[in-house]
């Protein structure tokens, strides 16, 4: 039977039929699910030569009835269907549109559905249109069938544009997972799916992250579901209200739509509260507006939406954006160098999470930015951080980028927080070095006759050898010369990304054991040449509390100068730096009178220097108080943070005593 509509072919050209094949495609599964579907099959075969011989798209929906065909097929741009999704979806499938949009891609659509009868029989026929012939459709005469399901499928055929390989296209499926993945997702407990020969469509590949809420007010339930996308759909993202059959009744801008944080999301709320809102037009709110402004319902639900969302974006932004500003800034050399001692690592802890943070509550102050500016950005906070002026990083990022109040409070409250993260940490840093210093001194002038130098010191100072100076990496601790080689050996190629070989030694010496081994973990600067570095390395030898420094324990420590100066793996005379120093209770006129011996050299402490090899005798309260001179600049800086102080004291550690004074009943308990 052959039908005529109104229908012109002027018309369907000019109505905005989809261009793109992917678009077109889903306009029919759009029908589909208007159709009351819960599953749709796409499948599609190829010839021997992969050419595109048969594309089916069906459904298993309440089908197309006969007696409304002129409601549906005869019209145009005036569909019976008023689809909520397609509002969402910007589909237009709610204007009738839908059955034409195989004109991207062939020429011939035909409808086979089931459908059921006013009498609850079961009736079956077809429906073909023409690309060539668009104002007329042809059907044949309905059929009873038994054991069939309801629902329609439609056969394209005669293809123009569509092939196997656009079909099997990695994009075509992500399209679909992002078209329709937030519509799976929300009707997930009633299985709705998905099958593309007979592959079930992963929609969750496109979902980043999601959760479902429930919030009570007032006597309405709103069922609040979150979607964050991997991809990006569309320039803004949306609140889609819906009614308790889902119904589009309003959608709105969420706010959260700042360029460059690939914050992708869609809240949907679900609720009997809309039931009785008209469905209205994007450009048309008046009445829900003049409802909203006046609406204490909707009012604490839009609060409590915002609340939810703006928690989720900040959870993202400090989890994984900001991390990954970080990591480019690193890359990039946007941040200033740090020395590897601990003082300046936690340093740098503080500027990174106070980027971090300050990215959070205003991303666009890191965003476009060019080398030189996000140096200079990145610099001036790490000064400003590092003196009393971490307060004025708030009025400075003022000036950058308008700061809502709302940002103003919590950008406020994020300098606080990272202020007393870094209060702890130094705390807890320094106490950690006074009760090692506190340890020691005990073990040295109060334990004397109890101390070991194997036993009891070696073990806390090859523990916490920064007292030799924050720059050092243990190669080895007790361990005679032929290990103590092949230690280092293997930390210094393994720096070089090899692997070395096990040395064997062939001296009588070799078995001579120096204390600690130390080596730089960086190198440093040559002072006779621009372009070269030194490494620099230093053994140490530490004697019993009741040993004092003589002539006796010089000639050790020259011997142990002279095995390195042999050893062809150590002796590199002008790349290598060596430094030997002996600790002990004091030292006797003969040491005195190296010191005066070097004295022209400016080096405290120096009793023999030898071309790159120096010799250093210290008692351990000279170890003490230089401990004290290296941290001096800490506790000038601290005396005036009453908070760290207190703090500090509240822990036994008095910041106007001296260094080697510090003694608590907290170290003594953990001398070894």
């Amino acid at each position: 039977m052959r039908h005529t509509t109104k229908i012109t072919g002027e018309s369907i050209a000019t109505s905005g039929l989809p261009s793109d094949y992917r678009r077109a495609i889903a306009q029919y599964i759009w029908n589909s699910f208007d159709a009351d579907a819960t599953r749709v099959d796409l499948n599609f075969e190829s010839d021997d030569l992969n050419s595109l011989v048969r594309f089916t798209i069906s459904d298993n929906g309440t089908g197309i009835e006969m007696e409304e065909l002129s409601e549906t097929f005869g019209r145009f741009m005036d569909s019976k269907k008023k689809s909520s999704y397609s509002e969402i979806t910007q589909v237009q499938g709610k204007k009738g549109k839908g059955r034409y949009s195989f004109f991207n891609f062939c020429t011939k659509a035909v409808w086979e559905t089931v459908y059921k009868g006013i009498a609850g029989n079961l009736l079956k026929y077809e429906i073909e249109i023409l690309k060539d012939d668009p104002q007329n459709f042809t059907t044949n005469d309905k059929a009873i069938v038994k054991n069939t399901p309801t629902g329609t499928t439609v056969a394209f055929s005669n293809f123009t544009k569509l092939s196997t390989e656009l079909l099997e296209n990695e994009d075509f499926y992500s399209y679909l997972c992002s078209e329709f993945g937030w519509f799976l997702y929300l009707n997930s407990a009633n299985n709705f799916s998905i099958y593309i020969n007979d592959i079930l469509l992963n929609y969750n590949r496109v979902i980043a992250d999601s959760e479902e809420d429930i919030f009570e007010i007032g006597d309405y339930s709103f069922k609040v579901n979150f979607i964050q996308w991997k991809l990006k759909f569309g320039d803004n993202f949306y609140f889609y209200f819906l009614d308790s059959v889902q119904e589009l009744k309003y959608k709105k801008p969420t706010s959260f739509n700042r360029k460059g944080t690939e914050f992708f999301h869609s809240v949907y709320i679900e609720s009997s509260y809309f039931d009785n809102f008209k469905e209205q037009s994007e450009k048309s709110l008046s009445l829900f507006d003049s409802v909203s402004q006046h609406d204490i319902i909707f009012k604490n639900l839009t609060t409590k939406i915002k609340k939810f969302i703006g928690d989720k974006e900040r959870i993202f932004l400090k989890t994984y954006k900001a991390t990954t500003l970080i990591e480019k800034f690193e890359k990039d050399s946007i941040f200033p160098r740090f020395k590897d001692n601990e003082y300046d690592q936690l340093r740098k802890r503080d500027l990174e999470n106070v980027v971090k943070e300050i990215y959070t509550v205003q991303p666009k102050i890191f965003q476009d930015l060019k080398l030189p500016q996000s140096k200079a950005i990145v610099g001036f906070l790490n000064l400003l951080l590092d003196s009393e002026q971490r307060e004025n990083i708030l009025d400075i990022v003022g000036e950058i980028v308008n700061l809502s109040e709302e940002d103003r409070i919590d950008l406020a409250s994020v300098l606080k927080q990272t202020k007393l993260a870094h209060i702890v940490t130094l705390v807890k840093f320094l106490e950690t070095r006074f009760h090692v210093v506190a340890a020691l001194k005990t073990l040295i002038f109060d334990l004397e006759h109890f101390t070991n130098e194997r036993v009891h010191i070696q073990k806390l100072i090859e523990d916490n050898y920064w007292l030799f100076g924050e720059q050092y990496h243990l190669v080895s601790a007790d361990k005679n010369f032929e290990i103590l080689l092949n230690n280092y050996l293997d930390f210094i190629e393994n720096n070089n990304g090899r692997k070395p070989e096990l040395r064997k030694l062939d001296k009588k010496d070799k078995l001579k054991r120096p204390d600690i081994f130390i080596c730089q973990q960086s190198d440093v600067p040559d002072s006779r040449s621009e372009e070269l570095m030194v490494e620099e390395n230093i053994i140490v030898e530490l004697k019993r509390p009741n040993v004092v420094i003589a002539s006796t324990q010089f000639r050790q420590i020259e011997d142990y100068l002279r095995f390195i100066a042999d050893e062809p793996e150590f002796n590199s005379k002008q790349l290598r730096k060596w430094k030997f120093f002996i600790v002990g209770k004091s030292v006797d006129e003969y040491i005195k009178g190296l010191y005066q011996n070097q004295e022209n050299r400016g080096k405290r402490f120096l009793v023999q220097e030898v071309g790159n090899y120096e010799i250093y005798a210290m008692t351990w309260d000279d170890l003490f108080r230089t401990f004290s001179i290296r941290h001096k600049h800490l506790i000038d800086k601290l005396e005036f943070k009453s908070a760290i102080k207190e703090k500090l004291e509240e822990k036994g550690i008095v910041l106007d005593r001296h260094a080697s004074d510090y003694i608590t009943e907290t170290t003594l308990k953990k001398v070894p």
